[in-house]
C-alpha cells in the first residue's frame, strides 16, 4: 500500500466487504487512505478485506452495519468514534462513501410493499439518516460520495423503485452540498453503469451481458474495480472543486 502523503486521511466506506464497495475500500487504501468498512451479514468477507489491506502496510477495521435499521445508527456512530480514537487516535473522518444497497427484480405489478418498503429502507431512508448522524464526525473540508445507478437516468423493466430510489439519492446529494457548504463538506455522486458484479443477478446470462455491453460505447461491461479507482481518486484534494456533481461511470452507456 502507498502510506504516503495521505496518512492522516480516513474515510468509512458502507457496503465495503464486495463488489464495488470493496473495490472503493482497497483502492483508497492504496492511495494511502484509512479505512473503515461496513458489511451487512458476512462477517468473514468484511474482515477479509480489512486483512488484505492491513497485510499490505495499510490501516483498516470492518464493522456490522444494517442500512435499513436507523435505530442503530446512534450506536454504531459511538461505535465509529471509539474505532477513530483507538486505531488513528483522531475524533473525526474525512471521507464517507455510501455504497450499500439492495438490488430489486420485480416487475411493478409483481411489487409488494414489502419490497418497496426494504428498497426505500437500505437505498434512500438509510442513505439520508446515516449520514446525518455521521456528518458531525466529517472533518470541515471533507467529502460524502453518494452511489447512485445509471439507472436512475435509464430505466429498463424490474427496477422501477430502485431505479427512482437512485434518482431521489442524486437530488438529495444536491442538498447536502447546499446544507453542508458552511463546513466546505463537498458532496458528489458516484453512478455506476452496467458493471459486472453479482449485485442485481449480474454475471449471469451471456447473451444478456452481451447485449448489454452492446448498447455500451466500449463494449464492454464495467468491472467493480472501474468504479472502485474513479471514487478513490475523487477521495483526495485532486477533487477540491468538484461538488454537488453527478459522475457515471458506464463506458458511455447509451449515448
Amino acid at each position: 500500500m502507498n502510506t504516503k502523503n495521505q496518512n492522516s486521511k480516513i474515510v468509512l466506506v458502507t457496503g465495503g466487504s464486495r463488489g464495488i464497495g470493496r473495490s472503493i475500500a482497497l483502492n483508497a487504501a492504496k492511495r494511502g487512505l484509512g479505512v473503515i468498512l461496513t458489511y451487512h451479514s458476512n462477517a468473514g468477507a468484511g474482515e477479509a478485506v480489512a486483512a488484505e489491506i492491513n497485510a499490505a502496510g495499510g490501516k483498516a477495521v470492518a464493522l456490522k452495519l444494517d442500512s435499513s435499521q436507523v435505530g442503530s445508527f446512534a450506536g454504531f456512530s459511538e461505535r465509529v468514534l471509539e474505532v477513530l480514537k483507538q486505531n488513528w487516535n483522531r475524533e473525526n473522518l474525512d471521507y464517507l462513501v455510501n455504497n450499500a444497497g439492495i438490488a430489486q427484480r420485480s416487475l411493478i405489478a409483481d411489487t409488494t410493499e414489502e419490497i418497496f418498503d426494504e428498497l426505500v429502507n437500505v437505498n434512500f431512508k438509510g442513505v439520508f439518516f446515516l449520514t446525518q448522524k455521521l456528518v458531525p464526525l466529517i472533518a470541515d473540508g471533507g467529502q460524502i460520495i453518494n452511489i447512485s445507478s445509471g439507472l436512475a437516468r435509464f430505466a429498463f423493466p424490474g427496477v422501477a423503485v430502485y431505479g427512482a430510489l437512485k434518482a431521489g439519492i442524486e437530488g438529495l446529494t444536491r442538498y447536502f452540498a447546499k446544507e453542508f457548504a458552511s463546513r466546505k463538506i463537498r458532496v458528489n455522486t458516484v453512478a455506476p453503469g452496467a458493471i459486472d458484479t453479482e449485485f442485481g443477478g449480474g454475471k449471469g446470462d451471456e447473451a444478456h451481458r452481451q447485449q448489454i455491453a452492446g448498447m455500451t460505447a466500449l463494449g464492454r461491461l464495467g468491472e467493480a474495480e472501474d468504479v472502485g479507482v474513479l471514487v478513490a481518486s475523487l477521495l483526495s484534494d485532486d477533487s477540491r472543486f468538484v461538488n454537488a456533481q453527478r459522475i457515471e461511470v458506464g463506458g458511455g452507456i447509451y449515448i
